[in-house]
């Protein structure tokens, strides 16, 4: 069974390029799309969620809403032949972003949830 190369890239104990699940490698692909820029990527400018923007923006219920909206959209277009989206949340508080997502992966059907989270808490 091929293994995926694991994300961030790095070399495994024998020297090789580390190797990482399936699963595991979906999930490296959403932590990639979330916490990419649009604009960001040269062959693929579209890609990201903007997420990024709203690090250092104020909080309401109606911009996190509108960051939860897009952000589904995002893992729709980009990773939608992989994932189903169950729940998603999106919470900014100072420079901490946390992401919480549900979602099966379409070729097993296995149900994974996982936090992704960008900054620090003071």
């Amino acid at each position: 069974m091929p293994m995926q190369i694991d994300f961030p890239f790095r070399f495994d104990a024998l020297g090789r390029a580390a190797g990482t699940t399936d699963a595991e490698h979906v999930r490296d692909m959403i932590e990639q799309l979330l916490f990419t820029r649009p604009g960001e990527r040269v062959m693929r400018p579209d890609f990201g969620s903007g997420l990024m923007h709203a690090v250092f923006a104020p909080n309401s219920p109606e911009i996190a809403s509108a960051l939860e909206f897009t952000t589904r959209a995002a893992l729709q277009r980009y990773l939608g032949d992989l994932i189903e989206v169950q729940a998603l949340s999106v919470a900014a508080d100072d420079a901490v972003l946390q992401v919480n997502l549900v979602y099966v992966l379409r070729a097993t059907g296995e149900r994974r949830g996982d936090s992704f989270q960008l900054g620090q808490a003071s």
